[in-house]
C-alpha cells in the first residue's frame, strides 16, 4: 500500500504555537490543545502497538510507563483483542494500513500530528509497517528532529512469528529510519543476517546497524554461556567508534508478557532523559523493570499460584513508584573503545 505524503506548510513546533495563537485571537477560535501549544517538556509520543482489555502488553505495557516519566502519550491500537494471545481464547479486530493512515490524517486535518517521538512494537503485516513508514516520513515533514523508537518485533528464540516478509522491510526500509532500535538476539541476527555467538559478535552487529543509520542500538537480551545480558552501542559522532557497554541481568524462571513492550518504553523514556548517557538510561530502564517482574513474582506466589508455570500479567499498577525513581541495581560495564 503507497501512502502519498503532503508537503506541510509550517512544519516547526513554533509554527504550531503560532497557529494556535491566531486561533486565540479569532472570535470563533476553539480551545487550544494544550499538549501542543504548552507540551510537557519531557515529550510527546505517538505509539502504535497493540492493546488488549485485559491484561498488559502492547501500549497496555508502554503508555503508563510514559505517563509516569513526565510524557503525554498519544496510542493507536495496531490491534484490539479480548485479552493476549497466550490464553487458550482470544477475541478482537486488527487495524490495517489505511485504517492507521486514516486516523493519522485525522490528525493531520486538525493540526496535531506534531510529535517528539514515535514508538512502535508489534506489527504483523507489511501492508501496516509499510504504513506506518509513512507516518515517519509525515511526522517529520512536521518535526525533522523526531525520535522514531522502533522495537523490531519479529520473534525469539529462534522461532518467527511475523510473517517472513517483514524480515526484508525492517532490513531495508525501517532501520534507516529509526533513531533507536531494541532488538533482541533473534532479530537482530535477523536485521544484520549474521550469527552471533559471542559479546564480540554483538558489538560488531550493533555497529552494521550503526551504518545503516540508528544512533543507538540495545540489544534488550542476549545469552552467552548460561549469561543473560543487555548490549547498549550508541553512536554519538559520525566517523567515530560508538560507546558501548553491557548490563547482566538476572535470570528469572518465569515467562512473563509484556516485558519487551515496557522495556522499550522505558528506554525511550531514560535515554530521552539522558540523551548523551545510554549506559545510564538503561541502568534505569534495566533496574525498573527487574523492580517489576520482582514484584509480580511475589505477587504471584502470595496467591498461592506457582509462578514457573505459565505466564505472567505483570503487576505494572502496583510499580509505579519503581518506575518514577527506580533504585539502580544494576550497573553498566563498558567496553573498550575501539581505535
Amino acid at each position: 500500500m503507497e501512502h502519498r505524503v503532503e508537503e506541510v506548510d509550517e512544519p516547526s513546533k513554533d509554527n504550531c504555537v503560532d497557529r494556535f495563537s491566531r486561533f486565540k485571537n479569532s472570535n470563533l477560535a476553539s480551545p487550544p490543545i494544550l499538549s501542543i501549544v504548552l507540551p510537557s517538556k519531557t515529550g510527546r509520543v505517538l505509539s502504535i502497538q497493540s492493546h488488549t482489555v485485559q491484561g498488559y502488553v502492547g501500549n497496555k505495557s508502554a503508555v503508563l510507563p510514559l505517563q509516569l516519566l513526565g510524557y503525554d502519550v498519544d496510542p493507536i491500537n495496531s490491534v484490539q483483542f479480548s485479552n493476549h494471545t497466550g490464553y487458550p481464547t482470544f477475541r478482537g479486530q486488527v487495524l490495517d494500513g489505511q485504517q492507521l493512515w486514516d486516523l493519522v490524517e485525522g490528525l493531520a486535518a486538525n493540526n496535531l500530528l506534531y510529535y517528539s517521538h514515535l514508538l512502535t512494537g508489534y506489527i504483523g503485516s507489511v501492508s501496516f509497517l509499510d504504513a506506518v513508514l509513512g507516518v515517519v516520513e509525515k511526522l517529520r515533514l512536521i518535526n525533522p528532529e523526531l525520535i522514531y523508537v522502533c522495537d523490531p518485533v519479529m520473534g525469539d528464540e529462534g522461532k518467527l512469528y511475523v510473517p517472513e516478509e517483514l524480515v526484508s522491510v525492517y532490513r531495508e526500509k525501517v532501520v534507516p529510519v529509526a533513531s533507536m532500535l531494541t532488538p533482541n538476539q533473534f532479530e537482530i541476527e535477523k536485521l544484520t543476517g549474521s550469527r552471533i555467538l559471542s559479546e564480540k559478535d554483538s558489538l560488531e552487529a550493533c555497529n552494521k546497524l550503526h551504518a545503516a543509520g540508528p544512533q543507538k542500538v540495545i540489544i534488550t537480551s542476549i545469552m552467552f554461556e548460561d549469561n543473560l545480558l543487555l548490549i547498549g552501542s550508541h553512536k554519538k559522532v559520525k566517523g567515530q567508534p560508538p560507546e558501548q557497554f553491557k548490563i547482566a541481568i538476572p535470570k528469572i524462571p518465569a515467562y512473563f508478557t509484556g516485558t519487551g513492550d515496557l522495556m522499550t518504553a522505558l528506554l525511550l523514556g531514560w535515554s530521552n532523559k539522558y540523551p548523551n548517557d545510554l549506559d545510564k538510561a538503561s541502568e534505569l530502564a534495566v533496574s525498573s523493570l527487574q523492580a517489576v517482574l520482582q514484584r509480580t513474582i511475589a505477587d504471584y506466589k502470595e496467591a498461592g499460584f506457582n509462578p514457573g508455570s505459565d505466564s505472567l500479567e505483570i503487576r505494572l499498577i502496583q510499580s509505579q513508584d519503581d518506575i518514577r525513581n527506580p533504585q539502580v541495581k544494576y550497573k553498566a560495564e563498558k567496553y573498550a573503545p575501539k581505535i
